[in-house]
């Protein structure tokens, strides 16, 4: 039986600008929205807020499903379950990363992230990055009692 990798991110928006991440990716200065793998008695929901607090200091709720994403990584080769969740902040906040992985958190335009992305050594995580922003802006968002928990 295949088993998948289950991971959370989180499209965080205020006032026309998304909430990156930056870490350090085979030697590139890389970008994601805050995200990390689901972990042993942990709901999805439960996940993303804790992914978010480790990587960018901000404790708050998820507020709908954007989308799940399935997707096999060719360089490492590994399958992947995206869940993506939607967070829209009234005010754009200071970013603390408790996570030592995250060298910083940057609030940007989609032009400023992809001037970002275009840049010598720097780069997006993964192609999931962009296809969640561009169906966060068409407006595809999901109630998140399309998940329901079974204990």
């Amino acid at each position: 039986m295949h088993k998948p990798n289950i991971t959370m991110a989180c499209v965080v928006h205020c006032h026309g600008k998304f909430l990156f991440v930056e870490e350090i990716e085979y030697g590139k200065r890389t970008l994601n929205q805050p995200a990390g793998h689901l972990e042993k008695d942990e709901t999805l929901l439960q996940g993303a807020s804790r992914e978010l607090y480790e990587e960018t200091g901000i404790k708050a709720d998820m507020q709908s499903l954007l989308k799940i994403y399935q997707w096999h990584a060719p360089r490492s080769q590994t399958d992947y379950l995206r869940f993506v969740f939607c967070l829209e902040l009234d005010e754009c906040v200071p970013i603390t990363p408790q996570d030592s992985d995250i060298t910083r958190g940057v609030w940007l335009t989609l032009d400023e992230f992809n001037d970002y992305i275009q840049q010598d050594g720097q780069c997006e995580r993964n192609p999931l990055v962009i296809q969640a922003l561009q169906d966060y802006l068409s407006g595809e968002r999901h109630p998140l009692s399309v998940l329901t928990v079974f204990a």
